[in-house]
């Protein structure tokens, strides 16, 4: 028998969960956080190892809800029983089967249920098997075939095509107007290689006929296979990977997932040749099942988390306040003794992409007053440009702060030529800019220059018996700006590290400030014969936060210490601006690797700091290049900071096309935005959820953006949602 189901309609409208009573070790409500955007509200094993109508409610392997706490499951091959979709009451409490639907006369034998779509006339549903593959679709009073959709001659498993066996359709997904219907491959065609899946894009009308349009390169992460996509439309996605290793348990994490600016690969031989990070979907990390607490949940073999088992389905739910959504998972036990049927629910954000608003861009070569620079640089050309220098390079910006007025800023290069020895004439600075977003170009406005004409710096600098002794970039490697309450600059500086106070028109006020800790880099002028430098070269204070009263320095190396056993931490110090000195606190900010570097950083409110963590390739190499937000008030009883990443700065929406038209050979730009330039050394929130992030083109040898050419700087405003 099968219960008569409700429209759909109320699914849009949102449900609530409503927890029900449920025997002890059955059922756990709880709110425990997995992540800074998902939280475990409850879980559930009440189905497990129970029967309905004669059969064993195993093998769960797709969940689509119909209607507030109720839905469909779909059980896959459990031997030779019959191919069915249970009715399910109760998700997000206490879950009991209500009603079975048998799918035609299909059994566990020749039907591999994997995927299952609700469609919105409430009386039929899209399955895909993985058997040949397939997706047909029922009418769900009777479980009648009604159609079944055309699959690509590649998408059939060998010999009949490329598919390997139990590795074809385990997701599909239909977006909430029902025009595109989504078939995700667990694992890869033979020709693409372990890890590069396919995802079919089928377009038609909701209980119409669909046929393939498009094809999606997505990538898993390693040992991983897609089991499940969620269609959240606007071409955004949810995915949940999965995978097992005996004697360890499973791994499961679920990821936002866009196919912005994706290009169709279905005429690609093979996913393995493509070499540009944009061809791919995007995916960025939602959450870790194993990082949820374990809420009381008990494993029946080994599970780095007893929280954890063979999930394989998935369904998005009602709203929640503050902008969240229900997450329903489902675990498959294969009808196995040793694994579990379990429900979940969980409370994700959902945040929108980042879009681009606006982009202005100074020339590479626009030479500011001054003397002649790159004298010790060589005479070779480098990306057609040839040294000495008329005048002084803006070799981008490593920071930008407010200005005198609105629309303007302060922005500062660092040293120059990237090394003491090669930069002793490029002038220190700080450069009064305007950009003009309807022309695209940015105004130089005036300047400040560094200097020390009161002979506060203690060691020799290279204009030392001029009256304005003006710093150069063999003085100093200044990285990071920041004003503090009474309108002074504060400079982090590579070489030392050091902190340098200067008044608002650059004069050097005080004796630059080293580490608390003794802290040296090996081009230190503090580091004495013999000493081993414990700060890499250009790995010293890169970023510079001040808080929002003015009183508060928060300094951050770039890179790691060498004589710290964990090469992900970068140390985060708090300074206080009132007593001129270190307060003893620090924090740890984990990169995600230790050959990432901290960019720049920018109190948003209160104690959240938005960072830029990047790689250091460039162009079509860059792979990481994001704004990330920690709090210094959740930091862990060890003084780790959490973290999120707000926005992939390689992966930046362009709808409205303001980075178009492209220049000839220009990489990034289109519907999918890039900042794909090696140097990503500048962020400034400007309020609310925008924020500008420009780079520093270490003039001249940087071509990120169109190869053979030496970058400009490129200052953007982007919109990142949630901030």
């Amino acid at each position: 028998m099968t219960l008569v189901r409700s429209s759909l309609a109320a699914l849009l409208a949102g449900a609530l969960i409503i927890a029900a009573p449920a025997p002890a070790d059955a059922t756990r409500q709880t709110t425990a956080s997995c992540s800074p955007d998902a939280s475990l509200l409850g879980f559930s094993d009440a189905l497990d190892k129970t029967t309905f109508d004669g059969t064993p409610v195993a093998g769960l392997s797709a969940l689509a809800l119909t209607a507030r706490d109720r839905g469909l499951a779909l059980v896959d091959n459990i031997g030779a029983t019959p191919a069915r979709v249970y009715s399910v009451t109760g998700l997000g409490s206490t879950p009991r089967i209500t009603g079975i639907t048998r799918l035609g006369s299909y059994t566990g034998a020749d039907f591999d249920g994997e995927g299952l779509v609700a469609e919105r006339d409430g009386r039929t549903i899209l399955v895909s098997s993985e058997k040949e593959p397939s997706i047909r679709r029922f009418r769900l009073s009777d479980g009648k075939e009604l159609a079944s959709l055309p699959v690509p001659a590649r998408f059939r498993v060998t010999p009949a095509g490329e598919a390997a066996v139990n590795q074809t359709f385990e997701a599909l997904t239909v977006t909430p107007d029902g025009r595109r219907l989504y078939a995700g491959m667990e694992g890869a065609l033979a020709a693409d290689g372990a890890g590069f899946n396919r995802i079919i894009g089928y377009g038609g009308k909701p209980g119409s006929a669909y046929t393939p349009q498009e094809q999606f390169a997505y990538r898993t992460d390693a040992n991983l296979g897609l089991v499940e996509l969620i269609a959240l439309g606007d071409e955004q996605f949810l995915s949940v990977e999965r995978g097992f290793t005996a004697g360890v348990g499973n791994t499961v994490r679920v990821f936002r997932v866009s196919a912005t600016g994706a290009p169709d690969v279905s005429g690609v031989a093979g996913l393995s040749t493509l070499t540009d990070p944009r061809a791919w979907l995007g995916k960025e990390l939602l959450f870790d099942v194993a990082d949820c607490p374990p809420s009381g949940a008990t494993a029946k073999q080994p599970q780095p988390n007893p929280l954890l088992d063979n999930i394989e389905g998935a369904a998005l739910g009602r709203s929640l306040p503050g902008g969240r959504r229900v997450l329903h998972l489902i675990s498959d036990d294969n009808g196995s003794a040793t694994q579990v049927t379990r429900v979940y629910s969980f409370a994700v954000t959902l945040r929108g992409e980042a879009t681009l608003d606006k982009r202005a861009i100074i020339p590479a070569t626009a030479y500011q007053p001054g003397p002649v620079s790159g004298t010790q640089l060589s005479t070779e050309p480098v990306l057609g440009i040839t040294a000495p220098f008329p005048g002084q390079p803006i070799p981008g910006f490593s920071a930008v702060i407010p200005g005198s007025s609105r629309g303007r800023y302060l922005a500062m290069p660092d040293n120059g030529f990237g090394t003491k020895t090669n930069s002793a004439d490029f002038l220190l600075r700080a450069y009064d800019i305007k950009p003009d977003y309807g022309t695209g170009r940015v105004a130089i406005k005036g300047h400040i220059n560094f200097r020390d004409p009161d002979r506060r710096v203690p060691f020799p600098i290279v204009n030392e018996n001029t009256a304005d002794r003006l710093l150069t970039g063999a003085d100093f490697d200044v990285e990071s700006l920041a004003r503090d309450s009474r309108g002074n600059l504060w400079i982090g500086d590579e070489f030392g590290p050091y902190l340098i106070k200067v008044d608002r028109t650059g004069k050097v006020l005080q004796a630059p400030i080293p580490l608390p800790d003794g802290g040296k880099s090996p081009q230190s002028p503090d580091l004495a014969a013999g000493e081993t430098p414990t700060v890499p070269a250009s790995r010293g204070f890169e970023a510079l936060a001040v808080s929002g009263d003015g009183k508060t320095l928060y300094p951050i190396l770039e890179g790691a210490r060498t004589d710290d056993a964990d090469q992900r931490r970068r140390i985060v110090y708090e300074f206080s601006v009132p007593a001129n000195r270190y307060t003893g606190r620090t924090w740890s900010l984990r990169v995600d690797d230790p050959s990432l570097v901290v960019g720049d950083a920018a109190v948003l409110d209160s104690r959240r700091i938005l960072f830029i963590e990047r790689d250091n390739a460039m162009g079509v190499q860059s792979r990481v290049k994001r704004l990330v937000v920690t709090d210094l008030d959740r930091a862990s009883d060890a003084g780790v900071l959490p973290r999120r990443t707000a926005a992939d700065l390689l992966r930046i929406a362009d709808p409205t096309g303001v980075s178009t038209p492209a220049r000839p050979g220009e990489y990034g730009v289109g519907e999918l935005f890039s900042f794909p330039l090696q140097s990503v050394e500048s962020v400034l929130p400007l309020g609310g959820d925008r924020v500008l992030v420009a780079n520093d083109n270490n003039f001249p040898g940087n071509d990120g953006r169109i190869p053979g050419r030496a970058d400009d700087t490129e200052l953007i405003e982007i919109t990142v949602p949630g901030l």
